[in-house]
């Protein structure tokens, strides 16, 4: 997910037939790139075999489509400012499409490398300017139709990775991949029907309501808050990648095939999906800290028992797995806009998703893919729930400094 970026909504909701189509079209795109994003972890062993590559080079492979995803949302932004977000999101979704239609096409690891990076690009458009219109169409009642927007893409992360888990039990994985890459060319041509037109001004403004937030400029909490849980959101985010990277090579060493493969992920996915819902009423009722102890301790203590237990009570665990890998991420998300530094929210949200996403980019291929070539897939998920554990010191350094907040909240 990415923050919207200086294209505010208007006071004026749109009228209910084109805020629907916005919805509507901005799920579909959602569900497509987010499906796009997490169908890599499925062909991670089939690309292993292929090229013979070490996991070291596997999760290089995985992060150059993240690395471009985070690097890009912010010039996306820009690039709408220009042209107009329907345009920019129309594009970025046949970019996307083209990069895996390339990849398919590939000779060797490097063609399918600046493939995977040419669609990561495309994606970088959709997380902010989707959230954008979305705003804009429902006005100061887009919290509900944003949330909508959200589950939308866990959904695409649900059913893409099976999708392509049984495509892989009828035809190989370049032809799979040509058959994904037209579904995101209907998608695009889907996005541009029903997004209503907009045309970019200049001269517009964002209301000062989404700029200013006074409870990040009080001084208690200040920017060392804002950083500390930026540096949490990290290891969150670290510790999900790492472990999604070997979870294909863990369920093939208990004797799951591919299509199996796929529909772990995918329960891991939907179990993400009831973690944001789940974890979003926890973090209300049992406080921000609490919450994310008790995620991230969960969270540990499941991938170790993945890692210990058989192939049938795998699968059945991996639901409430991914409901703590996912859910911590919407109690912290929540927790942006309270310690934005000076009260720039937009920007604190910016720099948020660009360190939390560009990090487990580059933490993937240059400390736990090394690692699993030294010591092997379940030595480097153990890593990983050492990740998620390490949460815990920096949380409770934090928890003081969300305490005034809720103070400035309440009164």
């Amino acid at each position: 997910m990415s923050s919207a970026p200086d294209l505010a909504p208007s006071l004026e909701a749109a009228p209910s037939h084109e805020a629907r189509r916005t919805l509507m079209a901005a799920g579909i795109n959602h569900a497509l790139h987010d499906g796009y994003t997490d169908l890599i972890y499925v062909l991670l062993p089939v690309w292993q075999s292929e090229f013979g590559l070490g996991y070291a080079a596997l999760a290089l492979v995985r992060s150059l489509y993240n690395g471009a995803l985070a690097a890009l949302q912010m010039p996306s932004s820009q690039l709408a400012q220009r042209l107009g977000a329907r345009a920019v999101l129309v594009f970025g979704t046949l970019l996307s499409a083209c990069g895996y239609a390339l990849a398919g096409a590939s000779g060797g690891l490097i063609g399918l490398c600046a493939a995977l990076t040419l669609s990561g690009a495309g994606s970088s458009t959709q997380h902010p300017l989707a959230s954008a219109v979305i705003a804009r169409a429902f006005g100061r009642s887009a919290h509900g139709p944003l949330g909508t927007y959200n589950f939308a893409g866990d959904l695409g992360k649900a059913t893409v990775p099976a999708l392509v888990g049984l495509l892989l039990t009828l035809t190989d994985w370049r032809s799979a991949l040509w058959l994904i890459a037209f579904l995101g060319v209907l998608v695009a041509l889907a996005v541009g029907r029903l997004l209503p037109s907009d045309r970019p001004s200049r001269s517009e403004t964002p209301h000062k309501s989404l700029r200013t937030v006074p409870l990040g400029s009080n001084a208690t909490t200040g920017r060392t808050g804002f950083q500390l849980l930026v540096g949490i959101s990290m290891l969150d985010n670290a510790a999900r990648a790492a472990f999604l990277l070997y979870l294909p090579f863990l369920l093939q060493e208990k004797g799951a095939a591919l299509t199996t493969v796929g529909f772990a992920l995918s329960a891991v996915f939907i179990g993400g999906a009831l973690g944001k819902a789940v974890c979003g009423w926890l973090g209300h009722r049992l406080g921000v800290t609490r919450t994310v102890l008790l995620t991230e301790t969960g969270t540990a203590a499941a991938i170790l028992a993945v890692i210990s237990l058989p192939l049938a009570p795998v699968l059945v665990l991996l639901p409430v797995l991914g409901l703590m890998l996912n859910g911590t991420s919407s109690v912290l998300l929540g927790t942006v806009a309270e310690l934005a530094p000076g009260g720039r929210v937009e920007r604190a949200f910016a720099v948020f998703y660009t360190f939390t996403l560009g990090g487990s980019a580059l933490a993937a291929p240059l400390l736990y893919g090394r690692l699993g070539d030294v010591v092997g897939p379940i030595g480097a998920t153990v890593a990983a729930a050492a990740t998620a554990l390490c949460v815990v010191p920096v949380m409770l350094v934090l928890s003081p400094r969300l305490a005034p907040v809720a103070s400035l909240q309440q009164s």
